[in-house]
């Protein structure tokens, strides 16, 4: 495919009015190479990753860093996304916080010391669930293992890992409190665990 074209060059665009149809169509081109296609990719999904790095790191420059990382591991991996196994959001989401995951194992950053309702979100040094959503072998595995969650727990794991929102935006969705997210997600994440260690 060549060199890695380098997209960041300052302020992040807004996500663009783009159907997840056709953000699929333009991943599946930078699959084949193309260089307009992953600047349309960036464009419109620049802002909501860059979200997703923000909040797992906590620090904006690192957060800038691991976004540019994000979208050179796009251009690499492009050529593995299959539409029939996950939406393009929930694929590039799932690039962008393991690489933020990375550079957090890597010692490179640190996070700050939070409080202990927060650590449910600072990430497990042990490989994430998340993790097993690149590779197709254990897709499986992950998927029977949601599927014996609660509703709550599998419906807010889902939206929080795969679709990248936060506790706050899932806990006004389904009208509950914080704290509650947090515990449905917290005690998932631990069922979940078991399951994949079976």
């Amino acid at each position: 495919m060549g060199l890695e074209p380098s997209l960041y060059s300052g302020p992040y665009m807004s996500v663009s009015e783009i159907t997840a149809e056709q953000l699929s169509v333009r991943l599946q081109a930078v699959g084949r190479g193309d260089r307009v296609a992953l600047s349309e990719v960036y464009e419109a999904t620049s802002a909501k990753l860059m979200g997703v790095c923000l909040r797992i790191l906590g620090e904006r420059s690192e957060a800038e860093d691991v976004l540019q990382e994000t979208y050179i591991a796009v251009w690499r991996r492009a050529g593995t996304y299959d539409p029939a196994r996950a939406g393009a959001i929930s694929w590039l989401v799932a690039v962008a916080r393991n690489k933020a995951l990375d550079r957090i194992r890597s010692g490179k950053i640190r996070r700050a010391s939070a409080p202990l309702d927060d650590a449910a979100e600072i990430a497990d040094p042990a490989r994430s669930a998340l993790a097993e959503v690149e590779s197709a072998d254990d897709k499986k595995a992950l998927m029977n293992c949601l599927e014996e969650l609660d509703g709550d727990q599998q419906a807010s794991i889902r939206a929080a890992f795969l679709d990248g929102l936060t506790y706050e935006e899932l806990a006004m969705r389904r009208n509950v409190p914080l704290g509650t997210m947090k515990s449905w997600i917290r005690r998932g994440l631990i069922k979940l665990r078991g399951c994949l260690e079976r």
